[in-house]
């Protein structure tokens, strides 16, 4: 029986052991310079965790322990440069600052990272003046924080920038209801930064998006008549004979889509599609939308989709199209409608990432869109269930539909 024991505990002492050496032979290896802008990232890092009580994930910016590359510096600095000017002017309805006209990375000089560390300086010698731990973020900000850290720990985010963010965020806008500024500054991100605006999107965040979950039925008479669909109408896929039905004018007769039973003209909606590995499109159609023929289902005529092309090319149809990352493609894909403000968020719900937003003034009502060529595997409209109140990286809330 000991030699059993001694069996298991040995091998946990050697991994211990050599972790320990790891980080000890990681912290005694001659770390290279950082750049200006890492530098500059450091230091900001300490002034926010100075003023802002329970943000302890900032020392692992602060100590060198995560450092960004260069042109996430860079990016990072312009970027909160454009919010600190755009302070100055009247806010959003929201309370949340829209975009300046700072140029983008790909355009900015020097001269623009100096000038936008300048702005962020002065803002800083205003926060100096604050004592110490003098600012609450708020219950809901610190839970944020640790999911944040608890994921950077376990090697599933790259970077702290989303924490510091945060953090920011927390400083800047000490008028917001401190319940909220998680959810804002998602919406920010998303408004300000269309595709990928955050590579995680921590659980109490991901409990508010999918809190207006809906039950999404097909409607039967708008669907394709080669569309095969399942008799509780949340599954479909392309068949190989075309139905005599009736071709209504709001049937979809080129296209292989179809849309949900119910429009949306107010409020919060969620909804979530297993959309497989080939070819897809989902969105939303507005209710004036043409359905007729092969016109291109895109901005101009009424349509907010996402669309996935052979497996490999994955695009917002925009006018003209924006292509999207590889990386980005789901295989679960949720949709968010926030119609009062403005916004459709698409999230790869197993990594619980952001793709996509499409921000605009919504008027008239506004209906889901499914479309797919598959022939061998069913698109499915996901079931909602129960609240998830786990931190798993995986989704617990919604569940599959018996198939065809």
């Amino acid at each position: 029986m000991m030699q059993c024991l001694q069996f298991l505990v040995e091998p946990t002492k050697n991994v211990t052991m050599k972790f320990k050496e790891f980080r000890k032979k990681s912290k005694n290896e001659k770390q290279e310079p950082l750049d200006d802008s890492q530098e500059f990232i450091v230091n900001l890092a300490k002034d926010l965790g100075r003023v802002c009580q329970k943000s302890e994930v900032l020392e692992h910016i602060s100590r060198c322990e995560d450092v960004w590359p260069v042109l996430t510096c860079r990016a990072v600095i312009l970027e909160w440069a454009s919010v600190l000017e755009s302070k100055k002017r009247p806010v959003q309805t929201d309370g949340w600052p829209e975009k300046s006209d700072w140029k983008d990375l790909t355009l900015s000089s020097e001269q623009d990272i100096e000038s936008a560390k300048r702005v962020i300086g002065t803002w800083i010698k205003d926060l100096r003046a604050q004592p110490e731990q003098s600012v609450w973020p708020g219950e809901q900000v610190m839970v944020v924080l640790d999911d944040f850290e608890n994921h950077w720990r376990r090697g599933h985010m790259v970077t702290l920038q989303s924490a510091m963010e945060l953090v920011f965020w927390t400083l800047l806008n000490k008028e917001i209801n401190k319940e909220n500024i998680p959810q804002k500054w998602l919406m920010w991100k998303q408004r300000s930064q269309k595709i990928g605006a955050t590579p995680y999107i921590p659980y109490t965040v991901w409990n508010w998006i999918c809190d207006p979950g809906v039950l999404v039925t097909l409607d039967l008479d708008t669907a394709n008549p080669d569309l095969l669909i399942s008799e509780n109408k949340r599954r479909m896929r392309c068949g190989f004979e075309r139905k005599d039905v009736p071709n209504y004018h709001q049937r979809f007769d080129g296209w292989w889509c179809a849309v949900g039973m119910t429009g949306f003209s107010s409020g919060r909606h969620y909804w979530q599609v297993d959309v497989g590995e080939m070819d897809w499109r989902i969105g939303v159609a507005k209710e004036s939308a043409l359905r007729k023929g092969f016109k291109s289902l895109n901005t101009d005529t009424g349509y907010l989709t996402l669309r996935l092309e052979r497996g490999t090319e994955l695009k917002a149809l925009t006018v003209p199209f924006t292509s999207l990352p590889a990386d980005l493609i789901p295989r679960k894909l949720g949709i968010h409608l926030d119609f009062d403000e403005g916004q459709l968020s698409f999230y790869d719900v197993e990594s619980r990432s952001h793709i996509y937003t499409y921000n605009e003034s919504f008027d008239g009502k506004l209906f889901p869109l499914f479309g797919t060529v598959e022939i061998a595997k069913d698109l499915v409209i996901l079931s909602p269930e129960g609240r998830c109140n786990c931190v798993c990286p995986s989704m617990c809330l919604w569940v599959e539909t018996p198939s065809l």
